[in-house]
């Protein structure tokens, strides 16, 4: 019975938290000097990658719940397409970012005129590094719901002892 409730209830619920709290812990883990000059040099395109991401995330950890559910006789496997679909999605983030790097370097170079101090040209490319940095980070956050599906179903059914004990029958 115990063993049930930790397959069907206790297990899920823990592995589709678990890429939030893992990117919690990615973003904690950044040197805090990093971190203010990411905040202080956000652009649209940083937020319009961050919105998408985070959106896209949220509906993969919900997905990703669903589909390490215990039904009658198997996992639920209606989710999978469109964990699929959105955890391929998480590609574009990368090209997002390059996208913005670009953009940043672009911009940097404009607004040049004659001579300028490395620290000048230091300061007007922030835009460019914060934008390869929301792209990959929304590319590694959004791998991670489909990845913890594919290991999450083994473990359970490991754990369980290869099949998951069904709901015993009460007498009436």
């Amino acid at each position: 019975m115990f063993r049930r409730f930790l397959a069907v209830w206790c297990l899920p619920l823990l592995l589709a938290v678990l890429p939030a709290a893992s990117s919690f812990a990615v973003v904690a883990s950044l040197p805090t000097a990093a971190y203010d000059f990411y905040l202080e040099r956000i652009t649209r395109l940083d937020q319009l990658i961050l919105a998408l991401g985070a959106s896209l995330f949220t509906m993969q950890t919900f997905f990703a719940w669903r589909a390490l559910t215990w039904k009658k006789h198997g996992f639920d496997e209606s989710p999978d397409t469109w964990i699929n679909h959105l955890s391929q999605a998480a590609e574009w983030f990368p090209l997002l970012g390059l996208l913005g790097t670009v953009a940043g370097i672009l911009q940097t170079f404009s607004s040049i005129s004659g001579p300028v101090s490395p620290e000048r040209i230091i300061q007007l490319y922030g835009p460019a590094i914060t934008a390869t940095g929301s792209g990959i980070f929304m590319a590694l956050v959004n791998i991670l719901p489909a990845w913890i599906v594919m290991v999450g179903r083994d473990l359970i059914l490991s754990l369980a002892g290869g099949v998951l004990p069904k709901k015993e029958d009460k007498p009436s």
